[in-house]
């Protein structure tokens, strides 16, 4: 990651719709699949404040990220058991030990995502399992997904395919973020017929906009509760070991 667009997600990930969505889409499945207390390991940190949630709901969090600048950052907010660790070696943890792990928007980052998920179900404990989210639609990949780094855009498929040579178990698997897909659709087409060196950032809105798209996506949740989105620009899935 690119240490501005850390900074990025620093200012941002308390208040910006996307990424309050995803937490609080990912602490409901925490709590309906892996109650705490227990052991909670997230591969890729970042800001680290999806950590700092995770441990205001009761669990023992550790952490891992390549970026020295995102364990200072974590480190600063309190959360000590959070190291620098390249995701696609061995994980430094007890097997059998963690309840669950989390990777968000990571595994496409990764040029051997089952090797990884094989490193994660190694520390689960035998019934753990992983929250995971990923960017659907391989055709929806751009310029903007290599400036971030993605060797990929998932398929329900692919993912499915990915768990099973991990020996992982897809228990739920869902796409979501559906409201925001036309428009993500309409920007993508434009950058293809306007190709140009794209920087990774979050495209700004207006507070009201904000609060609009907040509320879109609680209920989206809501609906997710009790069953699956057919689309939406992201997947959303729980494996178990």
């Amino acid at each position: 990651m690119d240490p501005s667009h850390l900074d990025e997600l620093i200012e941002l990930e308390d208040s910006y719709w996307w990424h309050v969505a995803k937490r609080k889409l990912v602490t409901r499945l925490l709590a309906k699949h892996f109650p705490p207390p227990g052991i909670l390991v997230e591969g890729g940190v970042g800001s680290a404040r999806n950590l700092v949630e995770f441990r205001e709901l009761g669990y023992d969090v550790h952490g891992f990220d390549i970026m020295s600048e995102s364990v200072e950052h974590a480190h600063e907010r309190g959360l000590e058991h959070v190291r620098q660790h390249d995701l696609s070696q061995p994980w430094p943890l007890e097997p059998q030990s963690v309840r669950v792990a989390v990777l968000l928007d990571v595994l496409e980052h990764l040029s051997d995502p089952v090797q990884v998920l094989k490193h994660v179900a190694n520390v689960l404990e035998p019934d753990g399992g992983i929250i995971v989210t990923v960017p659907a639609y391989p055709w929806l990949y751009s310029n903007w997904d290599k400036s971030l780094g993605h060797f990929r855009r998932y398929t329900s498929r692919t993912l499915k395919q990915h768990a099973a040579e991990a020996s992982l178990r897809v228990e739920w698997l869902s796409h979501w973020n559906s409201f925001s897909l036309p428009a993500a659709i309409a920007v993508r087409g434009y950058q293809k017929c306007l190709p140009r060196d794209d920087k990774p950032y979050f495209p700004r809105v207006s507070p009201l906009m904000n609060r609009m798209l907040l509320s879109m996506a609680s209920c989206e949740r809501r609906w997710l509760s009790g069953a699956k989105s057919p689309f939406g620009l992201s997947l959303v899935g729980v494996l178990r070991k």
